[in-house]
């Protein structure tokens, strides 16, 4: 029986292996845009290591369901089942976050300090490395990426289910927009 017992053991130690080795490899298949433990170094790809697990499931299962628009993200999740999209968003909120601050010049941060502060603050914070729960970190996130997002959430075309985060990108002024994403995309803490 105690030989039955560590066979058994062994077994689901053996299965926890290969599992957390699988999800490795398939998270590797993410490195080629986001990144070694998904620190990205390109401007329009966001870093994704480090994100709040819930966010980053919740994200991958919106474009798989087509609740959410996107270029490329809905067609590679669209391949991954439930729980690999689960096992990923825990691989990846392992991972150190890694902020990547992009200078801006003193006029620009200031004007974009002023935005966060009337549409970011409440739930990122005021540098973006203090967000609410379901709210992920933006402190030193790529600048391009984060305008781009948030012109896609001021755009009635585009499929973005996160009501509050669209409100307060609609109603910022347009010339706020890349301010707000240079400012964050300059922070480091």
């Amino acid at each position: 029986m105690t030989k039955n017992l560590l066979a058994l053991a062994l077994l689901g130690l053996s299965a926890a292996a290969a599992a957390r080795d699988d999800i490795e490899v398939l998270a590797r298949t993410c490195n080629g845009c986001h990144g070694v433990g998904g620190v990205s170094v390109g401007l329009s790809m966001p870093s994704i290591g480090g994100l709040p697990q819930k966010y980053l499931k919740n994200i991958m299962k919106q474009w798989k369901y087509d609740e959410r628009s996107a270029i490329t993200m809905n067609r590679i999740v669209k391949g991954l089942s439930d729980d690999e999209i689960d096992a990923l968003a825990a691989y990846f909120a392992k991972q150190r976050w890694v902020p990547s601050p992009q200078p801006a010049a003193a006029d620009l941060l200031a004007k974009g300090r002023s935005a966060v502060s009337e549409n970011c603050e409440d739930c990122h914070g005021i540098t973006g490395s203090d967000p609410d729960v379901d709210a992920p970190r933006i402190n030193g996130q790529w600048a391009k990426y984060m305008e781009l997002e948030l012109l896609k959430y001021r755009d009635g075309k585009f499929k973005m289910p996160h009501r509050k985060m669209k409100k307060s990108a609609q109603d910022m002024k347009s010339a706020d927009v890349p301010a707000a994403a240079r400012y964050f995309g300059a922070q480091d803490k």
